[in-house]
C-alpha cells in the first residue's frame, strides 16, 4: 500500500507533462503588429513569415505587447508542479519526524543532523523543496499582477519579467533534480511501517467493522457509535479490538468470532491497490 504513494504522484506529474505541452503550445507567441497592434506600418503576412522563421505561434490579436495572460498562465504552472513538488516533500518530511520515522530522505554516513539534538535526521533537502516552491508562488502572483496594463499596454511588466521568467524556470529545473535525487535515495523503514500498523491494536479496521454491522441491518447511527468506542479503547488501553468487539453482547450478536477476526485482520488486502495500479497502467 506505500507503494500508493508514488503512484500517486506519477499520475499528477503526468498531468502536469499534459498541461505543460498544452501551455507551451498557446503562450509561446510573437507580435509584430506595430506599436498598437493594428499593423499601420507592416501587415500580418509579413509578421507570420517572421514567427515562423523564429518557429513560435503568431499572437491571434496584440497592442503594444502580446496579453501577459499567457505569461501569468505559463508562471501559474510552474507554480502548479511546485506545488507537487512540494507536497511530496511535506510528505516525506513528516514521514521522517522521529515519532514516525517510516521513511527518510538520503542522509550521509558522516552527515550531522540536528545541532541541538544529534539523534534528528532533519530533512534538508525536503524543507529547501518547501521553501522553493513558495518562491514560484510568488513569481505566480507576480505574472498575474502583470495582466492589466495602463490603457492597453505600460512597461511595468518588464522589469518583474526580466527577473521572474529566468528565476522560476532555473528554480524549477533545480527543484525537480533535487527530488528525484531524494526519491531515488528515500530509505523506507519497512518494519516500523508494519509496526506503525499494529500500534492502532486492529482499530484501523473500523470502517470495515462499521460497513458489517450495517449489512446486519443496524442503523448507521447505532454501528458508528459501536464500533467508534470499540476503537477508541483498544487504541487508548492497548487491547485488540477485536476482543473488544467479541466481549460487546450486542456486536457479537450480528458478528460471529470469525467474522470479526477477518474484519479486523492487519493484514493488508492489495487487491484494490493492484487494480488501482492497473488503471494507471504501472502493473498489467
Amino acid at each position: 500500500m506505500f507503494g500508493l504513494k508514488f503512484a500517486l504522484w506519477e499520475d499528477e506529474f503526468a498531468r502536469h507533462e499534459s498541461r505543460l505541452e498544452e501551455t507551451l503550445t498557446r503562450v509561446i507567441v510573437g507580435k509584430l503588429s506595430g506599436a498598437v497592434g493594428n499593423y499601420g506600418h507592416t501587415d500580418p503576412d509579413l509578421e507570420s513569415r517572421v514567427m515562423a522563421q523564429l518557429g513560435i505561434g503568431t499572437a491571434r490579436i496584440s497592442t503594444q505587447v502580446v496579453s501577459r495572460d499567457l505569461h501569468a498562465e505559463f508562471l501559474t504552472l510552474l507554480a502548479l508542479i511546485g506545488g507537487t513538488v512540494e507536497k511530496i516533500a511535506v510528505e516525506i518530511r513528516h514521514l521522517q519526524r522521529t515519532e514516525v520515522s517510516e521513511a527518510f530522505e538520503p542522509f550521509g554516513k558522516k552527515q550531522k543532523g540536528s545541532s541541538a539534538m544529534p539523534h534528528k535526521r532533519n530533512p534538508i533537502l525536503c524543507e529547501r523543496l518547501t521553501g522553493m516552491a513558495r518562491m514560484l508562488r510568488g513569481y505566480a502572483i507576480v505574472g498575474l499582477e502583470n495582466i492589466a496594463l495602463w490603457h492597453e499596454r505600460d512597461i511595468s511588466h518588464s522589469s518583474t519579467e526580466r527577473v521572474v521568467f529566468p528565476d522560476a524556470c532555473i528554480a524549477l529545473d533545480y527543484m525537480l533534480h533535487l527530488l528525484l535525487r531524494v526519491v531515488d535515495g528515500l530509505d523506507v523503514d519497512i518494519d516500523q511501517l508494519a509496526r506503525t500498523i499494529h500500534q492502532t491494536h486492529g482499530a484501523l479496521a473500523s470502517e470495515k467493522v462499521l460497513h458489517a454491522l450495517i449489512e446486519k441491518g443496524w442503523l448507521r447511527e447505532d454501528a458508528y457509535a459501536a464500533v467508534q468506542m470499540a476503537a477508541r479503547t483498544a487504541i487508548t488501553t492497548r487491547q485488540s479490538m477485536a476482543g473488544l468487539l467479541k466481549e460487546s453482547r450486542d456486536v457479537s450478536a450480528a458478528l460471529t468470532a470469525t467474522e470479526i477476526d477477518r474484519l479486523v485482520a492487519l493484514d493488508p488486502d492489495y487487491d484494490m491497490a493492484d487494480a488501482i495500479l492497473r488503471r494507471l497502467g504501472i502493473v498489467d
